[in-house]
């Protein structure tokens, strides 16, 4: 035989099936059964133009699965039921009560608005829902009736309670915002419509989505109290750069001594004092705790909590907290400038805060002044760049001793052109 030109030659031999077993009945049953199932998972609707409410992909929730899933109310099927979300439950009742109480029907006419639409409702989420019919309607009377009534106290029909813990606590109240706005955290806006239109007949009140675009207004714009407040015109106030765009912008910092409390801190011809704080695990368990207090509790005042988020405006990077450790403002046990940059960004997530009433607002407007002025700002960068150190004044230096050398030569070219060397003044015409 020669193997040099047989054809087969490098290649697997080919299996033989004589020795291989049947497959089992079992086997042809079960695969039978795959090919004849449809996806429960998967919606029929999905991929149509009705489904619009959908599950977020995996590949997006690895990467900040928290910025999806809601935080303390579950609004829809999709979270509906899981144990963090259960305090707002009890809510929904008494949000459901006191709406039907304004409205001129009783709650079977609720049920009936929708029940009728609840194969149109099913096919609006991606997944299927696996509700039974009394449980879904059950559901979205609940939260939809709390989605109206939440928009109509916040439009002040009616004036919510003084003490009703959703608008005090204002952290949980910007949280139900947020949940109101996850994309896995829906139900169809037809069905708030049918619910609204029930709820008010045919009273002359605001549409739906006027309230609703009222709520996410105040929402964004008053996270902190439920309350008219007499003021007087303001402009809009901003957060203050780093601590090192500050010190290049010219802005001293400075420890205060003698200070009573972390709180006393102050600016004036571009002096920062901040009082000496100590970054240990103790002091950061405090902290933490005094802003949860803070976020909580509405009748007291947002101090610490406006101290954590000037601080954590001035420290974005771990040159910043360098520049305050050096300083003396901060006198870190962490062991490291990022640590205590992780703190400072930590104890600022998720916080409400309100710069236009808090206890720094005007000092907030001061170093936003102070850094705003171009002049200023430009001539501490120019030093900064050329005379922060002995190198780099050296450099300066000599830079400007070559423009003058260049500007000398160039002038002496330029006369040597208009008056040549040797070239006397020119002789007096004779007199006639």
């Amino acid at each position: 035989m020669n193997l040099l030109n047989n054809p087969n030659r490098g290649r697997a031999p080919r299996p033989t099936y004589n020795s291989v077993p049947e497959p089992s009945t079992e086997w042809r049953i079960s695969m039978e059964q795959i090919l004849a199932e449809t996806p429960r998972l998967l919606n029929k609707s999905a991929g149509k133009k009705t489904c619009c409410i959908f599950r977020v992909p995996q590949s997006l929730v690895e990467i900040n699965e928290k910025a999806y899933q809601p935080h303390v109310v579950s609004i829809g099927p999709y979270h509906h039921g899981r144990e963090n979300l259960k305090m707002i439950e009890q809510h929904k009742g008494r949000f459901l009560g006191s709406l039907v109480s304004r409205s001129r029907v009783g709650l079977d006419e609720y049920y009936k608005a929708i029940a009728s639409r609840e194969g149109e409702i099913r096919d609006c989420y991606s997944e299927t829902i696996n509700y039974d019919s009394n449980d879904f309607i059950k559901m979205l009377v609940l939260d939809g009736c709390f989605i109206i009534e939440l928009f109509c106290k916040v439009g002040k029909s009616p004036t919510p309670d003084s003490d009703d813990p959703l608008f005090n606590m204002a952290w949980l109240f910007s949280f139900v915002m947020r949940d109101l706005l996850r994309l896995e955290n829906q139900i169809p806006y037809f069905v708030l419509e049918a619910f609204y239109d029930l709820a008010t007949g045919n009273q002359n009140l605001p549409s739906l989505s006027k309230l609703a675009l009222e709520f996410f207004n105040y929402a964004v714009q008053r996270p902190i109290e439920h309350r008219e407040v007499s003021r007087k015109p303001s402009p809009l106030l901003q957060l203050i750069p780093s601590a090192k765009k500050l010190h290049v912008a010219g802005v001293k910092f400075k420890a205060r001594d003698k200070s009573s409390s972390l709180l006393e801190i102050d600016f004036h011809n571009g002096l920062l004092r901040i009082p000496t704080m100590t970054i240990d695990d103790f002091t950061s368990s405090v902290f933490l705790n005094w802003v949860a207090f803070e976020q909580c509790y509405n009748h007291c005042s947002k101090h610490i909590t406006t101290y954590a988020t000037f601080m954590g405006c001035l420290i974005n990077t771990a040159g910043d907290a360098g520049l305050l450790c050096d300083q003396k403002i901060i006198e870190n046990y962490f062991g490291t400038d990022e640590a205590v940059t992780s703190f400072f960004t930590n104890v600022g997530k998720d916080v409400v805060f309100d710069i236009q009433h808090c206890y720094m607002s005007k000092m907030f407007e001061d170093i936003n002044e102070y850094y705003r002025n171009n002049w200023k700002v430009q001539w501490a960068g120019f030093k900064h760049k050329y005379f922060d150190t002995p190198w780099s004044f050296l450099s300066a230096l000599a830079a400007v001793l070559l423009l003058l050398l260049t500007l000398i030569q160039s002038l002496f070219s330029v006369l040597a052109y208009v008056k040549p060397p040797g070239q006397g003044p020119s002789p007096s015409p004779s007199p006639n």
